[in-house]
């Protein structure tokens, strides 16, 4: 096969090659789409095209769990950018670097990019991007437990989606409000989103990517389960997981992993817990979800604890706490002291059953995890809550 010098693959040709790959990937002929899309970059004297391929790259790295990979193409995509002197391909570029970094869980690196986005405003096009800057710097928040700024941005995603008709980045944000309420422990509402996700599926999502159907079946698994239903529960992660499969989707295999462990771990099934949380955690170590291995220790901690093999549970908080310090994540710290206070308890070891109690309620000081009506703690077990226009919530009732 005779070899192109660097200069032969002109827009046309560039065009269809990035076109070919696509149809590839769609066919989940992932590698082979890959190969495509590297040449063209190799080869490709458009630089256009070579943004776009660029795009393509980031996309298909993302849904792979390749995040350093994702991140060295969005870092190449920005050269790009500069050198097309467009601030429509800047603001692109720079969202794809702060999704990297969010992926990577660098949450004040996210933070500060998204706002490189916003401040660069272009044309049209830039406006567009904003529902998906909002929606990259709300899970930023949510990864950091700030939760009033985390609901600011998803309320201000939601805005954009409806305001641009668009279904896609509603199912996303929708996902995202699932986790929020989840984490704050309002579950009505952290299963009506994802349900509301699984609607703008199955209403608009005929040419969609099946990641938005594995994405909304799994939060609503995640929803179920700590609503009790656990068989509702298995039968939403089942078809995630199905899909994941499919589509070699490593991070929502690592996700579903994870569910299924924790719904075993609801019927204290813990034998059949254990290999499910070591599974999940391979995979989260593999694609570099640290908050997610923070997940995976605190269910593998509660394991430990049913078995009353306490030194064990202590040993997985202490890996648990040492990542969630470095994410910056207080909502898996504040679990932590939480539980460290239930060991300490049962082994009566007052000093240390003291130490947790303070740096608990710090924690909760530290989110303003508090009701403004009542003055009692938000997240301390499942409750109704309501966000007012300021995006402070409350206990509803």
């Amino acid at each position: 096969m005779r070899l192109f010098n660097p200069w032969e693959m002109g827009q046309d040709q560039t065009k269809q090659q990035i076109e070919k790959g696509l149809h590839l990937y769609q066919s989940n002929q992932t590698e082979k789409a890959l190969r495509v899309w590297m040449r063209v970059l190799e080869k490709s004297a458009d630089p256009a095209g070579r943004f776009r391929v660029l795009g393509c790259l980031i996309t298909a790295h993302a849904e792979m769990g390749r995040y350093k990979d994702m991140l060295k193409f969005a870092v190449v995509q920005i050269d790009t950018a500069r050198e097309l002197e467009d601030p429509d391909f800047l603001t692109e570029s720079y969202l794809n670097l702060a999704r990297s970094n969010e992926k990577l869980c660098e949450f004040q690196k996210t933070i500060s990019y998204c706002k490189t986005c916003l401040n660069m405003q272009g044309t049209t096009v830039s406006m567009q991007l904003n529902g998906q800057v909002s929606l990259s710097m709300g899970n930023a928040f949510l990864g950091l437990s700030i939760f009033q700024k985390a609901l600011e941005c998803f309320e201000k995603a939601l805005r954009y989606a409806h305001n641009n008709d668009d279904k896609m980045l509603e199912c996303r944000v929708c996902c995202s409000l699932g986790n929020f309420y989840t984490q704050i422990k309002d579950y009505e509402k952290a299963l009506f989103f994802p349900c509301k996700a699984a609607e703008l599926v199955n209403d608009y999502g005929k040419g969609w990517s099946l990641k938005y159907r594995a994405m909304s079946q799994y939060h609503m698994a995640v929803a179920y389960r700590k609503l009790g239903r656990l068989a509702d529960a298995m039968d939403c992660c089942e078809e995630s997981m199905k899909i994941a499969l499919q589509h070699g989707d490593r991070p929502l295999q690592a996700l579903c992993l994870l569910c299924f462990a924790d719904i075993h771990r609801s019927r204290r099934d813990v034998q059949t817990a254990f290999p499910r949380y070591d599974s999940s955690m391979s995979i989260m170590t593999e694609i570099g979800n640290r908050l997610g291995l923070v997940q995976v220790l605190l269910g593998v901690t509660k394991c430990w604890m049913i078995q009353k093999e306490l030194d064990k549970a202590l040993e997985s908080i202490e890996k648990a706490q040492e990542l969630a310090e470095g994410l910056g994540n207080k909502l898996g710290l504040l679990k932590l002291h939480c539980l460290c206070e239930r060991i300490y308890r049962t082994r009566e070891q007052q000093q240390e059953l003291r130490d947790h109690v303070v740096k608990f309620h710090e924690c909760v000081e530290e989110m303003e995890l508090y009701c403004g009506m009542c003055g009692e703690s938000i997240g301390e077990k499942n409750n109704q809550l309501q966000a007012l226009p300021c995006s402070h919530f409350f206990h509803l009732k």
